[in-house]
């Protein structure tokens, strides 16, 4: 596969930073448990889904005291239109726990308490680091797994790989807004089905690498 060359990332990031100064989640949230509940029950499901369930979720328990209780059956029935529900619940009421029992009830802003969470991966811990704490961390979705080297932004053909690969190669004034940039790319330009070159503002830039997948 080719890369971009560092004058070309710092140009691709420099179009985004133009276009869209300050890019948000679209994940809808009102503090940083209710970050945390919405990352979790956004695996294998759209924002926009989960957006709709956590409309009326939120307003009932929007901090972990309040969704121990609610408890697990009226979590269910907020939050059962959403793919895995059944284990999505059992994660958010575990984590809700551990938030009480260990944390003060506050959500954590480091990598390995986060990872204590249960439900809480890598790529969940990322986003509330990033967008809780500003952290310049690489939230690597399927998005982003998926574009990163099809653009020549990064190498990998893992999360893990492909996250370590856009931290050492972006620049630094870029990074803290990096995965947004990348993760609405994938999601509104560069789709899997019909990528809308014609329409991309890097494509000049973009290497258009072949991926096997």
């Amino acid at each position: 596969m080719t890369l971009l060359s560092s004058e070309e990332m710092n140009e691709v990031f420099s179009r985004w930073q133009k276009q869209n100064p300050s890019p948000e989640s679209e994940l809808d949230y009102v503090n940083a448990f209710t970050l945390l509940v919405a990352v979790v029950l956004s695996a294998q499901s759209t924002d926009k889904g989960v957006n709709k369930a956590t409309e009326k979720l939120f307003k009932v328990a929007d901090t972990p005291q309040k969704m121990l209780a609610l408890g697990e059956k009226l979590l269910v029935t907020y939050i059962k239109t959403i793919g895995l529900y059944k284990n999505k619940a059992k994660y958010i009421m575990g984590l809700s726990r551990k938030l009480v029992d260990d944390f003060n009830s506050e959500v954590p802003g480091d990598m390995e308490s986060l990872l204590k969470l249960p439900g809480v991966g890598r790529k969940t811990a990322n986003v509330v680091l990033n967008v809780i704490y500003h952290k310049p961390t690489m939230p690597v979705d399927t998005h982003l797994l998926r574009i990163s080297p099809k653009i020549g932004l990064a190498e990998g053909t893992n999360p893990e790989q492909v996250e370590k690969s856009l931290l050492s190669r972006i620049p630094e004034q870029f990074l803290v807004n990096a995965h947004h940039w990348i993760l609405l790319h994938g999601r509104y330009v560069c789709t899997a089905k019909r990528p809308e070159c014609k329409k991309c503002i890097i494509n000049d830039i973009c290497k258009h690498n072949k991926m096997e997948n």
